[in-house]
């Protein structure tokens, strides 16, 4: 088994609805976002996975809707709480959409250097 393992970014501010502590004001984060893929095999040049098409493929489906904004108006965190777990979830879940044949492992998400998120599929 192989894994391919890439990493991007993007700014973003958030707020959490009934936190109670001071994560429920509005205040902005690097997240720092990094994506699994598995392979059993490696294709005819040797890889499991293009690293390029998956870092532009995050990157244009799914970081440059998120990037610079309120993370609390932008659908689906409009609705849900924008919490690391659940931008990590919803990360997977865009990427699956846009890579139906891919075996995603697990996306995490940093909202700083010594605190993330993972999110694993069933």
């Amino acid at each position: 088994m192989y894994e391919v393992t890439i990493q991007q970014h993007f700014d973003a501010a958030h707020a959490l609805r009934g936190y109670g502590g001071r994560c429920e004001n509005l205040h902005g984060h690097r997240y720092q976002v990094a994506v699994c893929l598995a392979a059993e095999e490696l294709n005819d040049v040797g890889l499991a996975y293009d690293f390029t098409e998956l870092k532009a493929v995050l990157q244009e489906r799914v970081l440059s809707h998120l990037d610079h904004t309120n993370l609390n108006e932008t659908p689906p965190f409009d609705q849900m709480n924008p919490s690391a777990e659940n931008i990590a979830r919803f990360i997977y879940e865009q990427l699956c959409d846009a890579l139906p044949q891919a075996h995603i492992r697990w996306v995490r998400v940093w909202e700083s250097p010594d605190a993330w998120a993972t999110y694993y599929p069933d």
